[in-house]
């Protein structure tokens, strides 16, 4: 049988990650290959100065109050270090498992100055995607994520991510080149497909994320009820960029004017909802009366599970992180779901979800069709 290595971002804390990589494995196995996710253990080597100049624009346009509330969270997150360190530790644990008992990862690791020579032998094809593996300002980046190590004819990009609308101009002259030499491109945003256009002068086709290729049934069979989800109606949040003391307010009030639990992944404060696996992920999201999160995944798994749903802008400073996000909604004709967008409770919990049955039937041939022919 032949062989396909996945190289993606290998975080055990990101609910995304971990299920687009469960993903990525299972849409692979479906056309016949045998699939290991190659463990990529490049350190970070993100500049600690872009790093600071980020946190202070992200401070830009915020008003006193907001800006008080921020450092007051960072005081306590040091005041409190022992034990919120604690609570990652169980949270990496718990995504560990999970990753163990779903995704089959090598038993070894490589990173750009440990590279096996007889590693491109171990493989038929090497697969890079699909996340954020071509964001250079996003954890740590290499030319792992380009498959520079492999015959050029082994290099399949499945719907990798830049995460940005703009290549800093650092990276510009490195990345004409990459891309230039992988064999097969596609990726999951429409800004993506004007980057290599732009930088390359080859077309490439938008695929959607490999998330969207499973059925809400496969999804809900790997699935699992945390044992501390509330046993009434609950409106669910998940944050990963900073949320305003307004639109805190906001979803407060309405989850108390509906007579809604308020139950939030992803804050640390709140230690039984942060460490929930991925499986729990799922069910959370499905057993949801109304679900408000700045994720791309968590809007995926809300149109899956046609859960109702409002998306807010990540508040990241810059540059932007939203045309991943714009694409999907523009895709199943969902722009409605924009927090800006909804006006009234109604607005807020009904969602037409008809079309978008079709629309995933011609999505999941687009993409099946184009791994067919990158893997022949």
């Amino acid at each position: 049988m032949r062989k396909i290595g996945i190289l993606t971002i290998n975080d055990y804390s990101n609910y995304g990650n971990r299920l687009q990589n469960y993903a990525s494995q299972e849409v692979l196995k479906s056309l016949g290959f045998s699939v290991e996710t190659i463990v990529n253990d490049t350190k970070d080597n993100s500049n600690k100065n872009v790093s600071i100049i980020k946190k202070i624009l992200d401070l830009k346009g915020r008003t006193f109050k907001e800006i008080y509330i921020k450092i007051a969270s960072k005081i306590w997150s040091y005041t409190c270090k022992y034990r919120t360190q604690e609570c990652k530790n169980k949270k990496v644990e718990a995504f560990k498992n999970f990753t163990l008992l779903n995704i089959i990862e090598t038993d070894y690791s490589i990173s750009v100055d440990n590279i096996p020579k007889d590693l491109i032998n171990r493989f038929d094809y090497f697969v890079t995607g699909s996340d954020q593996v071509w964001n250079p300002t996003f954890r740590r980046f290499s030319t792992i994520d380009f498959l520079t190590f492999a015959p050029k004819n082994k290099r399949i990009a499945y719907a990798p991510s830049f995460g940005l609308s703009e290549i800093p101009t650092q990276y510009v002259d490195k990345y004409k080149v990459w891309l230039s030499e992988m064999s097969k491109l596609s990726v999951r945003e429409s800004a993506g497909s004007e980057i290599i256009k732009a930088f390359t002068g080859r077309d490439s086709i938008v695929l959607i994320d490999p998330t969207l290729m499973l059925t809400k049934e496969k999804w809900l069979s790997i699935s699992k009820q945390s044992l501390f989800k509330p046993k009434n109606p609950y409106l669910l949040t998940y944050f990963l960029g900073d949320v305003t003391n307004e639109n805190t307010k906001k979803i407060k009030q309405i989850a108390y004017e509906n007579k809604l639990q308020l139950v939030n992944l992803g804050n640390i404060k709140d230690r039984n909802t942060y460490i929930a696996d991925p499986s729990e992920f799922l069910d959370y999201i499905n057993s949801a009366s109304v679900f408000f999160t700045d994720s791309f995944h968590g809007a995926v798994f809300s149109i899956l599970f046609e859960t109702p749903f409002n998306i807010f802008d990540r508040v990241c400073g810059i540059p932007s992180m939203n045309s991943r996000m714009d694409t999907l909604l523009s895709t199943f004709y969902l722009n409605s779901r924009k927090w800006d967008n909804t006006i009234t409770n109604n607005d807020i919990f009904n969602v037409d979800y008809s079309h978008v049955a079709p629309i995933l039937k011609v999505e999941r041939k687009k993409a099946i069709d184009y791994l067919k022919e990158a893997l022949h």
